[in-house]
């Protein structure tokens, strides 16, 4: 299974388009503000379109799909341009979609048991959501023991409060988030940076 490379985007900002139109902006928002990453979510009947604006405006920008539940979603995303895929859980047929197109998929594991079915589906680099809800770094690091080839994405919960302690896990790949979209983005993005250094 192709991983995803976090070396230039330690932040995954998770993106909700609720009108086409929205999209360009956004995301010229989020290159300004300097975090050329978009998380697109499925949960709007937009999300394909978006993606496929989005990848056309921004070609060097990282623009994949979250909130992906099934093969039919993981399929569309991917026609549409997505070069990462994201789900809240782990699905074994969004896995075989992503494994036969090569693109890279972070599912949302939080226990051993999912963990260990990641492994068997070669994914090693894991949506940990939420990451609030399900004990935030202390589990990520009671976790990481048992599964030291495991890397992951807490999403939920994070922020600038507390994004630097997160990022200072060798553990973590990427944090992800929807706090930087909230207000003026670009904003957002410059103090984000300005805070994880």
């Amino acid at each position: 299974m192709k991983q995803m490379d976090f070396t230039d985007c330690r932040v995954v900002p998770v993106v909700v388009i609720q009108k086409l139109e929205d999209t360009l902006p956004t995301l010229q928002a989020l290159c300004d503000g300097g975090v050329p990453v978009a998380e697109i979510t499925f949960r709007t009947a937009c999300a394909a379109d978006a993606i496929r604006e989005g990848v056309k405006a921004f070609p060097d920008m990282k623009i994949g799909a979250g909130t992906v539940i099934n093969a039919q979603q993981a399929n569309a995303a991917i026609d549409a341009g997505a070069t990462f895929i994201v789900s809240p859980g782990l699905s074994a047929a969004v896995a075989k979609v992503c494994e036969e197109r090569d693109v890279p998929y972070l599912p949302g594991c939080v226990t051993p048991t999912e963990i260990m079915q990641a492994l068997d589906l070669g994914i090693t680099t894991l949506k940990f959501f939420p990451a609030n809800v399900y004990g935030g770094l202390s589990a990520i690091k009671a976790l990481s023991a048992p599964f030291p080839q495991i890397k992951f994405l807490p999403t939920g919960g994070v922020d600038l409060s507390n994004i630097n302690e997160f990022l200072a896990c060798d553990k973590i790949a990427a944090v992800g988030g929807s706090f930087m979209m909230k207000g003026d983005i670009r904003a957002n993005c410059k103090k984000l940076l300005d805070t994880i250094g």
